[in-house]
Protein backbone atom coordinates (compact mmCIF):
# COMPACT_ATOMS: atom_id res chain seq x y z
CA UNK A 1 0.00 0.00 0.00
CA UNK A 2 1.35 3.41 -0.63
CA UNK A 3 1.75 6.17 1.60
CA UNK A 4 -0.47 9.25 1.30
CA UNK A 5 2.24 11.12 1.93
CA UNK A 6 5.15 9.64 -0.29
CA UNK A 7 7.13 12.53 -2.19
CA UNK A 8 10.41 13.10 -3.64
CA UNK A 9 13.35 14.26 -1.42
CA UNK A 10 15.90 16.21 -3.47
CA UNK A 11 18.97 14.83 -2.07
CA UNK A 12 22.30 17.11 -2.05
CA UNK A 13 25.12 14.86 -1.71
CA UNK A 14 25.95 14.18 -5.35
CA UNK A 15 25.60 17.45 -6.85
CA UNK A 16 27.08 18.51 -10.43
CA UNK A 17 30.45 19.98 -9.97
CA UNK A 18 32.91 22.41 -11.89
CA UNK A 19 35.78 20.36 -11.24
CA UNK A 20 35.18 16.65 -10.94
CA UNK A 21 38.29 16.06 -8.81
CA UNK A 22 37.07 18.83 -6.43
CA UNK A 23 33.88 18.14 -4.41
CA UNK A 24 33.32 21.65 -3.14
CA UNK A 25 33.36 23.23 -6.43
CA UNK A 26 29.49 23.02 -7.17
CA UNK A 27 28.30 24.23 -10.64
CA UNK A 28 25.64 26.86 -8.84
CA UNK A 29 24.19 27.36 -12.04
CA UNK A 30 23.09 23.75 -12.72
CA UNK A 31 22.05 23.52 -8.98
CA UNK A 32 20.03 26.97 -9.05
CA UNK A 33 17.83 25.71 -11.96
CA UNK A 34 17.54 22.39 -10.36
CA UNK A 35 16.25 23.70 -7.10
CA UNK A 36 13.66 26.06 -8.97
CA UNK A 37 12.63 22.93 -11.05
CA UNK A 38 11.80 20.79 -7.87
CA UNK A 39 10.08 23.44 -5.89
CA UNK A 40 7.73 24.20 -9.00
CA UNK A 41 6.80 20.77 -9.15
CA UNK A 42 5.45 21.26 -5.65
CA UNK A 43 8.38 19.39 -3.93
CA UNK A 44 10.27 20.75 -0.76
CA UNK A 45 12.19 18.22 1.01
CA UNK A 46 15.97 18.81 0.98
CA UNK A 47 18.40 15.85 2.38
CA UNK A 48 22.07 17.36 3.13
CA UNK A 49 25.15 16.63 5.66
CA UNK A 50 27.89 17.89 7.62
CA UNK A 51 29.97 15.82 5.64
CA UNK A 52 28.31 16.33 1.75
CA UNK A 53 30.64 18.16 -0.46
CA UNK A 54 32.89 18.98 2.35
CA UNK A 55 30.54 21.16 3.71
CA UNK A 56 30.00 22.85 0.68
CA UNK A 57 26.16 21.13 0.17
CA UNK A 58 25.15 23.20 3.05
CA UNK A 59 26.00 26.42 2.24
CA UNK A 60 24.87 25.92 -1.14
CA UNK A 61 21.37 25.49 0.01
CA UNK A 62 21.97 28.97 2.30
CA UNK A 63 22.61 30.53 -1.17
CA UNK A 64 20.61 28.88 -3.77
CA UNK A 65 17.37 27.95 -1.03
CA UNK A 66 17.14 29.50 1.97
CA UNK A 67 18.04 33.25 0.76
CA UNK A 68 15.71 32.92 -2.12
CA UNK A 69 12.41 30.78 -0.73
CA UNK A 70 10.69 31.84 2.43
CA UNK A 71 11.30 29.54 5.19
CA UNK A 72 8.28 27.56 5.57
CA UNK A 73 8.07 26.77 2.04
CA UNK A 74 11.09 23.84 2.43
CA UNK A 75 12.08 21.60 4.39
CA UNK A 76 15.47 20.64 5.17
CA UNK A 77 17.06 17.67 6.72
CA UNK A 78 20.54 17.51 7.95
CA UNK A 79 22.52 15.38 9.89
CA UNK A 80 25.60 15.06 12.78
CA UNK A 81 29.13 13.81 12.11
CA UNK A 82 29.01 10.86 14.37
CA UNK A 83 32.18 10.13 13.57
CA UNK A 84 33.83 13.32 14.86
CA UNK A 85 32.34 13.20 17.62
CA UNK A 86 34.75 12.65 20.80
CA UNK A 87 33.53 14.68 23.46
CA UNK A 88 29.03 15.59 24.46
CA UNK A 89 30.49 19.04 24.06
CA UNK A 90 30.78 18.51 20.17
CA UNK A 91 27.53 17.87 20.09
CA UNK A 92 26.61 21.39 20.30
CA UNK A 93 29.65 22.51 18.53
CA UNK A 94 28.44 20.52 15.20
CA UNK A 95 24.79 22.27 15.48
CA UNK A 96 25.93 25.13 15.77
CA UNK A 97 28.19 25.09 13.04
CA UNK A 98 25.18 23.32 10.13
CA UNK A 99 23.00 26.27 11.41
CA UNK A 100 24.98 28.99 10.53
CA UNK A 101 26.28 26.88 6.92
CA UNK A 102 22.68 26.63 6.29
CA UNK A 103 21.60 30.09 7.69
CA UNK A 104 18.79 28.60 9.58
CA UNK A 105 17.45 28.74 13.20
CA UNK A 106 15.95 25.21 12.77
CA UNK A 107 16.31 21.91 10.98
CA UNK A 108 13.05 20.37 9.66
CA UNK A 109 14.77 16.74 10.14
CA UNK A 110 18.28 16.15 12.16
CA UNK A 111 19.66 12.80 12.41
CA UNK A 112 22.46 11.08 13.87
CA UNK A 113 24.56 10.25 10.88
CA UNK A 114 25.82 6.39 9.45
CA UNK A 115 24.88 4.51 12.34
CA UNK A 116 26.18 1.37 12.47
CA UNK A 117 27.98 -1.33 14.52
CA UNK A 118 31.40 1.20 14.62
CA UNK A 119 29.37 4.74 15.41
CA UNK A 120 26.40 3.64 17.51
CA UNK A 121 28.68 3.13 20.75
CA UNK A 122 30.25 6.19 19.92
CA UNK A 123 26.84 8.39 19.85
CA UNK A 124 26.18 6.77 22.78
CA UNK A 125 29.56 7.37 24.43
CA UNK A 126 28.77 11.22 23.91
CA UNK A 127 25.19 11.07 24.46
CA UNK A 128 24.24 12.43 21.17
CA UNK A 129 20.93 10.44 21.55
CA UNK A 130 19.96 12.19 24.59
CA UNK A 131 21.53 15.84 22.98
CA UNK A 132 19.01 15.36 19.85
CA UNK A 133 15.59 14.60 21.91
CA UNK A 134 16.70 18.08 23.81
CA UNK A 135 16.71 19.68 20.17
CA UNK A 136 13.46 18.71 19.48
CA UNK A 137 11.95 20.04 22.74
CA UNK A 138 13.39 22.94 22.18
CA UNK A 139 12.18 23.11 18.78
CA UNK A 140 16.01 23.73 17.11
CA UNK A 141 14.38 20.21 15.59
CA UNK A 142 10.82 19.44 14.30
CA UNK A 143 11.63 15.61 13.92
CA UNK A 144 14.67 13.90 15.10
CA UNK A 145 15.93 10.12 13.92
CA UNK A 146 18.74 8.51 12.73
CA UNK A 147 20.45 7.66 9.28
CA UNK A 148 21.24 3.59 9.53
CA UNK A 149 23.69 1.52 7.92
CA UNK A 150 23.54 -2.22 9.12
CA UNK A 151 21.14 -5.14 10.06
CA UNK A 152 18.11 -5.56 11.38
CA UNK A 153 19.41 -6.82 14.96
CA UNK A 154 21.42 -3.57 15.71
CA UNK A 155 17.94 -1.54 13.92
CA UNK A 156 15.75 -3.57 17.08
CA UNK A 157 18.10 -2.77 19.82
CA UNK A 158 18.24 0.85 18.95
CA UNK A 159 14.73 1.35 18.55
CA UNK A 160 13.58 -0.78 21.56
CA UNK A 161 16.01 1.82 23.92
CA UNK A 162 15.21 5.02 21.69
CA UNK A 163 12.17 4.13 19.71
CA UNK A 164 9.58 6.33 22.08
CA UNK A 165 11.97 9.42 20.92
CA UNK A 166 12.83 8.82 16.89
CA UNK A 167 10.75 9.74 14.73
CA UNK A 168 12.48 9.36 11.38
CA UNK A 169 14.95 6.51 10.70
CA UNK A 170 16.40 7.23 7.43
CA UNK A 171 17.29 3.30 5.77
CA UNK A 172 19.47 2.35 2.13
CA UNK A 173 16.17 0.14 0.35
CA UNK A 174 15.66 -0.93 -3.01
CA UNK A 175 14.36 -3.63 -4.72
CA UNK A 176 18.26 -5.21 -4.91
CA UNK A 177 18.73 -4.58 -0.88
CA UNK A 178 15.12 -6.02 -0.24
CA UNK A 179 16.25 -9.17 0.67
CA UNK A 180 19.89 -9.01 1.12
CA UNK A 181 21.82 -10.28 3.53
CA UNK A 182 24.08 -7.49 4.50
CA UNK A 183 21.50 -4.39 4.01
CA UNK A 184 18.36 -6.78 5.35
CA UNK A 185 16.73 -3.59 3.94
CA UNK A 186 13.02 -5.29 4.38
CA UNK A 187 13.89 -6.43 7.80
CA UNK A 188 14.89 -2.72 8.70
CA UNK A 189 11.60 -1.74 7.29
CA UNK A 190 9.15 -3.85 9.26
CA UNK A 191 10.89 -3.14 12.24
CA UNK A 192 10.22 0.51 11.51
CA UNK A 193 6.72 -0.54 10.92
CA UNK A 194 6.66 -2.23 14.39
CA UNK A 195 7.43 0.66 16.25
CA UNK A 196 5.16 3.14 14.14
CA UNK A 197 8.55 5.27 13.21
CA UNK A 198 8.87 6.93 9.37
CA UNK A 199 11.01 6.07 6.85
CA UNK A 200 13.04 8.07 4.66
CA UNK A 201 14.60 6.16 2.32
CA UNK A 202 18.11 6.63 0.74
CA UNK A 203 19.96 5.00 -2.18
CA UNK A 204 16.62 3.68 -4.16
CA UNK A 205 18.12 3.21 -7.22
CA UNK A 206 21.35 2.40 -5.54
CA UNK A 207 24.09 5.24 -6.42
CA UNK A 208 23.01 4.93 -9.97
CA UNK A 209 23.18 0.92 -10.41
CA UNK A 210 19.54 0.21 -10.99
CA UNK A 211 19.43 2.90 -13.72
CA UNK A 212 23.12 1.51 -15.37
CA UNK A 213 22.03 -2.21 -15.70
CA UNK A 214 23.53 -4.36 -18.08
CA UNK A 215 22.16 -4.26 -21.72
CA UNK A 216 19.90 -7.61 -21.24
CA UNK A 217 18.21 -6.40 -18.24
CA UNK A 218 17.50 -2.83 -20.05
CA UNK A 219 16.01 -4.72 -22.60
CA UNK A 220 13.61 -6.68 -19.97
CA UNK A 221 12.47 -3.16 -18.82
CA UNK A 222 11.90 -1.68 -22.46
CA UNK A 223 9.72 -4.97 -22.95
CA UNK A 224 7.70 -4.10 -19.98
CA UNK A 225 6.90 -0.82 -20.90
CA UNK A 226 8.37 0.74 -18.61
CA UNK A 227 11.83 2.01 -17.37
CA UNK A 228 14.40 1.40 -14.60
CA UNK A 229 14.23 4.56 -13.03
CA UNK A 230 10.77 4.70 -12.99
CA UNK A 231 10.42 0.84 -11.42
CA UNK A 232 12.97 1.57 -8.92
CA UNK A 233 11.65 4.48 -7.68
CA UNK A 234 7.70 2.97 -7.43
CA UNK A 235 9.33 0.32 -5.60
CA UNK A 236 10.88 2.34 -3.02
CA UNK A 237 7.65 4.60 -2.76
CA UNK A 238 5.36 2.43 -2.04
CA UNK A 239 5.09 0.66 1.46
CA UNK A 240 3.17 2.49 4.22
CA UNK A 241 5.28 4.20 6.44
CA UNK A 242 7.51 5.65 3.61
CA UNK A 243 7.10 9.64 3.26
CA UNK A 244 10.53 10.72 1.23
CA UNK A 245 12.30 8.72 -1.04
CA UNK A 246 15.80 10.43 -1.57
CA UNK A 247 17.60 10.87 -4.76
CA UNK A 248 20.75 12.62 -5.52
CA UNK A 249 20.20 15.14 -7.27
CA UNK A 250 23.24 15.53 -10.21
CA UNK A 251 21.75 16.50 -13.21
CA UNK A 252 18.74 18.65 -14.74
CA UNK A 253 17.54 15.77 -16.74
CA UNK A 254 17.80 12.87 -13.52
CA UNK A 255 15.74 15.11 -11.71
CA UNK A 256 13.10 16.33 -14.44
CA UNK A 257 12.97 11.90 -14.86
CA UNK A 258 12.48 11.31 -10.61
CA UNK A 259 9.94 14.40 -10.76
CA UNK A 260 7.73 12.66 -13.44
CA UNK A 261 7.57 9.32 -11.72
CA UNK A 262 6.51 11.26 -8.02
CA UNK A 263 4.00 13.56 -10.05
CA UNK A 264 2.47 10.66 -11.37
CA UNK A 265 3.22 8.18 -8.34
CA UNK A 266 1.67 4.36 -8.30
CA UNK A 267 2.85 1.93 -6.18
CA UNK A 268 4.01 -1.14 -7.45
CA UNK A 269 1.41 -4.06 -8.40
CA UNK A 270 2.25 -7.87 -7.56
CA UNK A 271 3.08 -8.11 -11.52
CA UNK A 272 5.61 -5.49 -10.59
CA UNK A 273 7.34 -6.95 -7.65
CA UNK A 274 7.30 -10.52 -9.22
CA UNK A 275 8.85 -8.79 -12.60
CA UNK A 276 11.38 -6.53 -10.20
CA UNK A 277 12.19 -9.89 -8.45
CA UNK A 278 12.82 -11.92 -11.91
CA UNK A 279 15.32 -9.28 -12.43
CA UNK A 280 17.29 -9.14 -9.08
CA UNK A 281 17.86 -12.80 -9.63
CA UNK A 282 18.85 -12.73 -13.30
CA UNK A 283 21.41 -9.50 -11.81
CA UNK A 284 22.81 -11.64 -9.72
CA UNK A 285 23.15 -14.45 -12.24
CA UNK A 286 25.89 -12.03 -13.49
CA UNK A 287 28.33 -11.67 -10.73
CA UNK A 288 31.31 -13.39 -9.98
CA UNK A 289 31.29 -15.63 -7.35
CA UNK A 290 27.74 -17.91 -6.82
CA UNK A 291 27.36 -17.27 -2.94
CA UNK A 292 23.84 -17.97 -1.66
CA UNK A 293 25.25 -16.23 0.74
CA UNK A 294 24.19 -18.49 3.58
CA UNK A 295 26.81 -17.72 6.22
CA UNK A 296 27.49 -21.31 7.15
CA UNK A 297 31.23 -20.85 6.29
CA UNK A 298 31.40 -18.24 9.10
CA UNK A 299 30.84 -20.99 11.67
CA UNK A 300 33.80 -22.81 10.19
CA UNK A 301 36.34 -19.85 9.49
CA UNK A 302 39.05 -19.82 12.48
CA UNK A 303 39.50 -16.11 11.96
CA UNK A 304 35.74 -15.37 11.98
CA UNK A 305 36.07 -13.35 8.46
CA UNK A 306 32.68 -12.72 7.59
CA UNK A 307 33.17 -14.60 4.04
CA UNK A 308 29.52 -13.91 2.70
CA UNK A 309 29.55 -10.01 3.08
CA UNK A 310 32.66 -9.95 1.23
CA UNK A 311 31.67 -11.74 -1.75
CA UNK A 312 28.27 -9.71 -1.94
CA UNK A 313 30.39 -6.59 -1.92
CA UNK A 314 32.50 -8.42 -4.39
CA UNK A 315 29.63 -9.08 -6.76
CA UNK A 316 28.37 -5.75 -6.81
CA UNK A 317 31.80 -4.09 -7.40
CA UNK A 318 32.60 -6.71 -10.21
CA UNK A 319 29.30 -5.30 -12.21
CA UNK A 320 29.37 -2.03 -11.06
CA UNK A 321 32.65 -0.50 -9.64
CA UNK A 322 31.91 2.25 -7.77
CA UNK A 323 33.53 3.37 -4.70
CA UNK A 324 30.68 4.04 -2.67
CA UNK A 325 30.71 -0.19 -2.83
CA UNK A 326 34.31 -0.28 -1.97
CA UNK A 327 33.73 2.12 1.01
CA UNK A 328 31.38 -0.27 2.63
CA UNK A 329 33.84 -3.03 2.58
CA UNK A 330 36.89 -0.79 3.89
CA UNK A 331 34.39 0.00 6.71
CA UNK A 332 33.52 -3.22 7.55
CA UNK A 333 37.16 -4.23 7.82
CA UNK A 334 37.82 -1.51 10.38
CA UNK A 335 36.06 -3.85 13.18
CA UNK A 336 35.80 -7.59 11.11
CA UNK A 337 38.65 -9.63 9.71
CA UNK A 338 39.58 -8.97 6.19
CA UNK A 339 39.74 -11.23 3.45
CA UNK A 340 43.40 -11.13 3.58
CA UNK A 341 43.63 -12.60 7.33
CA UNK A 342 42.26 -15.72 5.30
CA UNK A 343 45.10 -19.05 6.29
CA UNK A 344 43.65 -21.00 4.02
CA UNK A 345 43.14 -24.20 6.22
CA UNK A 346 40.25 -25.38 4.12
CA UNK A 347 38.00 -25.77 6.94
CA UNK A 348 35.01 -23.54 4.75
CA UNK A 349 35.58 -26.11 1.94
CA UNK A 350 33.37 -28.38 3.06
CA UNK A 351 30.18 -26.66 4.28
CA UNK A 352 29.55 -24.55 1.57
CA UNK A 353 26.36 -25.26 0.05
CA UNK A 354 27.75 -24.46 -3.49
CA UNK A 355 30.85 -25.52 -3.67
CA UNK A 356 33.29 -22.90 -3.84
CA UNK A 357 36.65 -22.46 -3.59
CA UNK A 358 36.42 -20.12 -1.28
CA UNK A 359 40.30 -19.13 -0.40
CA UNK A 360 40.66 -18.80 -4.04
CA UNK A 361 37.71 -16.00 -4.51
CA UNK A 362 38.99 -14.22 -1.15
CA UNK A 363 42.08 -13.62 -3.01
CA UNK A 364 40.14 -11.58 -5.46
CA UNK A 365 38.53 -9.78 -2.90
CA UNK A 366 41.91 -8.78 -1.51
CA UNK A 367 42.76 -7.69 -5.26
CA UNK A 368 39.91 -5.94 -5.56
CA UNK A 369 39.53 -4.05 -2.18
CA UNK A 370 42.52 -3.34 -0.52
CA UNK A 371 44.85 -2.33 -3.45
CA UNK A 372 46.43 0.94 -2.25
CA UNK A 373 44.92 2.83 -5.21
CA UNK A 374 41.17 2.07 -4.03
CA UNK A 375 41.85 2.74 -0.73
CA UNK A 376 43.47 5.71 -0.90
CA UNK A 377 40.59 6.56 -3.14
CA UNK A 378 38.30 6.09 -0.16
CA UNK A 379 39.92 8.99 2.16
Amino acid sequence: MMSKDTILGFGAMRLPLTDEDDPTTIDENKVKEMIDYYMDKGFNYFDTSYAYHNGASETILRELLVKRYPRESFKIADKMPTWLLSSADDNQKFVDEMLERLGVDYFDVFLIHNINQTFYPLAKKVKTFQYIEEMKKEGIAHKIGISFHDRAELLEEILEKYGDILDVVQLQLNYLDWNSTLTESRKCYELCEKYDIEVVVMEPIKGGILVNLPEQLNEKFIQYNTTPAQMALNFAGTPQNISVVLSGMNSIEDLKENSEVFTQFSPISSEDEKFLEDIARKYQQLIAVPCSYCGYCLKECPKQIPISDYFEYYNNYSIHPVSSIAALYIQETAVKPAASECIECGKCLSICTQKINIPEKLKEVVDCFEKQKIKSNLK
